[in-house]
């Protein structure tokens, strides 16, 4: 079957390998996937690069997010059968062919939700859905705080000033570039900064935080009000966020979401629980991502160029059947 491996650290565009390599026979309690599409999203590259290395084990197949079709099933699988169409989780993987995964790691996808909707119905909904629900748990409600959201204009970005929105909340973006602004919808209110800081002046009750570096130490220091909360969830800038920053804010809780960590202590009944509001999302729109283009994963040398792309506006898929 046709994969991807990573024997080394380093620049995804690199040492992301196109293999041949034979498939694996499921075990009891196991399903074998073929997948249809899978998603690169920075959680994909980034251990690429080295970043995780205490805790991610050469070599590795990179993907954590796409759908397939159940093609075999192991001994004592009752609840999954050949020609189910699942999203596994729990694991990297999913940029191959077919895939070996318990199933009780597979959550089955709904027939009026598309193969290109549940292929983006995990990393970016779930993390926006524990981003909201950690916010209520620190506050009670939302309705009026002011939440500043960085990289507002990325996928989960705009997903997240929706559901702020929704509670009642006033969501402000915060954008690295003039350029992502019209991914955004009409009426919020709009910050643009190359990272140096926001306007003196500016205050939110909480910040929800994919940037880090510069800009998240700028906002815990002077943009957060007393009682407030900073939630990291990504570090697109490469940076971490200077301790020094958080060490001055004790009047500021500070905490940093990883969905893996939640996933893998949450329980089969949360996480499904989790997928069903997902999928209620991707068919209103709420959850709704552009997608910049679909790539056999045979072409993964020009996905990953396009992923790179400053320009590229939406989602890069890959379809591991060619």
């Amino acid at each position: 079957m046709r994969s991807t491996l990573v024997r080394q650290f380093g620049d995804p565009e690199q040492v992301i390998e196109l293999v041949e390599t034979g498939r694996t026979e499921p075990a009891p309690g196991e399903v074998e996937v073929e997948i249809s599409l899978a998603a690169i999203n920075p959680s994909d590259l980034i251990p690429v690069t080295g970043a995780y290395r205490a805790r991610t084990e050469l070599p590795f197949v990179p993907g954590f997010e796409g759908v397939g079709t159940v093609s075999r099933v192991g001994a004592g699988v009752h609840q999954l059968k050949p020609g189910d169409r699942v999203v596994p989780i729990g694991a990297s993987g999913l940029w191959q062919q077919f895939l070996v995964r318990p199933a009780e790691w597979c959550f089955a996808v709904p027939d009026d939700v598309s193969d290109m909707q549940a292929a983006m119905s995990y990393v970016n909904p779930l993390t926006a859905l524990r981003l909201v629900e950690a916010l209520r748990t620190h506050f009670g409600s939302l309705e009026h705080r002011s939440v500043g959201v960085t990289a507002a204009g990325s996928a989960i970005g705009g997903m997240l000033m929706k559901l702020l929105a929704l509670e009642g909340s006033a969501p402000t973006a915060i954008l690295r570039s003039d350029k992502s602004r019209h991914r955004l919808g009409e009426g919020y209110p709009i910050i643009v900064t190359d990272g140096g800081g926001v306007p003196a002046g500016t205050r939110f009750d909480a910040v929800l935080d994919a940037v880090g570096g510069t800009l998240a130490a700028g906002l815990i220091s002077r943009s957060i009000s007393p009682g407030g909360t900073f939630i990291q969830y990504g570090a697109l800038s490469g940076v971490p966020v200077p301790q020094a920053a958080i060490a001055g804010r004790p009047d500021v809780r500070f905490a940093f979401l990883w969905l893996r960590t939640w996933v893998h202590s949450a329980g089969r009944e949360a996480l499904e629980a989790a997928f069903a509001r997902s999928f209620a999302g991707l068919r209103d729109r709420l959850f709704a991502s552009p997608v910049a283009a679909s790539y056999p994963l045979s072409r993964l040398d020009e996905a990953l160029a396009h992923q790179a792309d400053p320009l590229r506006n939406g989602k890069i898929l890959l379809d591991p059947r060619c």
